[in-house]
């Protein structure tokens, strides 16, 4: 039982509520159960009916089955006695314990999880949302697609294309943007149309995927100039006009297709709580618990930590689990699992599939890039091969097949057996990462 009931003695159950029905807050959930059976009261608060495995979204504009991909939350979550209340939250009040959502209604806690993650700040780059394609939601990818097609066919016809693909400063998930360019230009080569489309990648980033640390920078560059891509690293876009984009060293880029990521925000505005300049809620590393709370948890992206990365969410979410089930139940959770960051990534090709994983630690106190840990345990690891694709793929398969079952990502015998695979798979085909 919390303090809260030993204290009052009515021996009630304590009261989870996980805002956001995303992969951390589905996480929580499903572990919550798994260790406290009915000894907790657990509700979810989502602004949709389901949950969308956005990593492998990035299939989509390549004809990628979507259904696949949606994993409507009512039937797990039933089975896993917890409620669900559909709504967006407005506030939070820590004295009363209390959620208050857009519609007035309110809903009180003993223990909050804010899982609502970022939201695209297109207005940071004036003309970004008029004249990009934004690497974001479903509908988005879908629109990417189509104008793939287009690129193809004018190629076909024996009009050169210009396809730029962007990473702006302040988003802080570039790794789709690159999967979408690998892919892109496989599947050009594929469709004998690769001599007609000029491919271009700009990033903000000092060096190419720069939260990772500075090694894979001549890996990445390798593959780009081995496919004919032409890169760029410190490219700031400042402002995007029809067919061009402008950089801030004063040089432009014409376009006839602009594929961008986003700055990024926190998705909600937490008013009362500790947040830094872009929204995002300052945690404790270990737990996530939200500063200055004693039982509020940002898991995933709305919290701080500077990577936003499906593998991070589902660590961050474990360890908040853990802590919230200690608390409620010492004898639940023989040793608590806390969030130790490892960057693990597995970036699609198409033809190849790029793999890194990477210990990670803050530079500072304050939320900035991370560089690998030097004295974080295990090895900076990176590989390329076809093989790992499958890796990728079993993935892909497995979480929305976990979450369907209302069990979480980490646990049992079928993330053994993946754990298992992805292990001989990096002794094998992976190897140091030289800095």
């Amino acid at each position: 039982m919390t303090a809260r009931f030993q204290e009052d003695g009515m021996g009630g159950k304590a009261r989870v509520v996980v805002v956001g029905g995303g992969i951390a807050g589905m996480e929580v959930l499903f572990t919550l159960r798994q260790r406290l059976g009915d000894r907790v009261d657990l509700t979810l608060v989502a602004d949709r009916p389901e949950f969308v495995f956005r990593p492998n979204t990035v299939y989509v504009p390549f004809g990628g089955a979507e259904d696949d991909l949606r994993l409507p939350i009512a039937p797990p979550t039933a089975r896993r006695g917890i409620e669900v209340r559909y709504g967006r939250a407005d506030w939070v009040e820590t004295r009363p314990q209390l959620l208050v959502l857009t519609n007035g209604d309110t809903i009180a806690y003993d223990y909050l999880v804010i899982a609502t993650g970022a939201a695209p700040s297109t207005e940071e780059v004036p003309g970004l949302a008029a004249h990009a394609l934004l690497v974001w939601s479903l509908e988005q990818m879908r629109e990417i697609g189509r104008e793939f097609k287009r690129v193809r066919a004018a190629a076909v016809e024996g009009w050169r294309q210009h396809v730029l693909f962007l990473v702006p400063e302040g988003n802080l998930c570039p790794s789709p943007v690159y999967e979408l360019a690998f892919m892109f230009e496989t599947w050009l080569r594929r469709n004998r149309v690769r001599d007609l489309v000029t491919v271009t990648f700009a990033t903000a980033e000092s060096t190419f995927l720069q939260a990772f640390g500075t090694g894979l920078h001549h890996v990445v560059s390798g593959e780009f100039a081995e496919r004919g891509v032409i890169a760029r690293t410190g490219a700031r876009a400042v402002r995007v006009e029809e067919r061009r984009a402008c950089f801030g060293d004063g040089t432009a880029h014409a376009f006839d297709l602009l594929v961008s990521a986003a700055p990024q925000r926190g998705a909600v505005d937490y008013e009362g709580l500790a947040a830094d300049d872009r929204g995002f809620l300052l945690t404790e590393p270990e737990t996530r618990r939200v500063i200055g709370t004693d039982n509020v948890y940002a898991p995933g992206d709305a919290g701080d930590f500077p990577i936003k990365l499906g593998f991070l969410s589902l660590l961050q979410a474990d360890a908040v689990a853990d802590d919230i089930a200690a608390r409620i139940d010492p004898g639940a959770v023989e040793r608590a699992r806390r969030f130790d960051p490892v960057g693990m990534c597995v970036l699609e090709m198409f033809d190849d599939a790029l793999f890194t994983q990477v210990p990670l630690t803050l530079t500072g106190n304050a939320p900035r890039p991370t560089r690998p840990g030097r004295d974080a345990a295990g090895a900076a690891l990176v590989g390329i091969s076809p093989i790992w694709r499958l890796g990728r793929k079993a993935i892909g398969i497995y979480l929305p097949q976990a979450f369907r079952a209302g069990r979480p990502f980490h646990a049992g015998l079928p993330w053994g057996a993946v754990a298992l695979g992805l292990r001989g798979m990096s002794k094998a085909l992976a190897g140091p990462m030289r800095e």
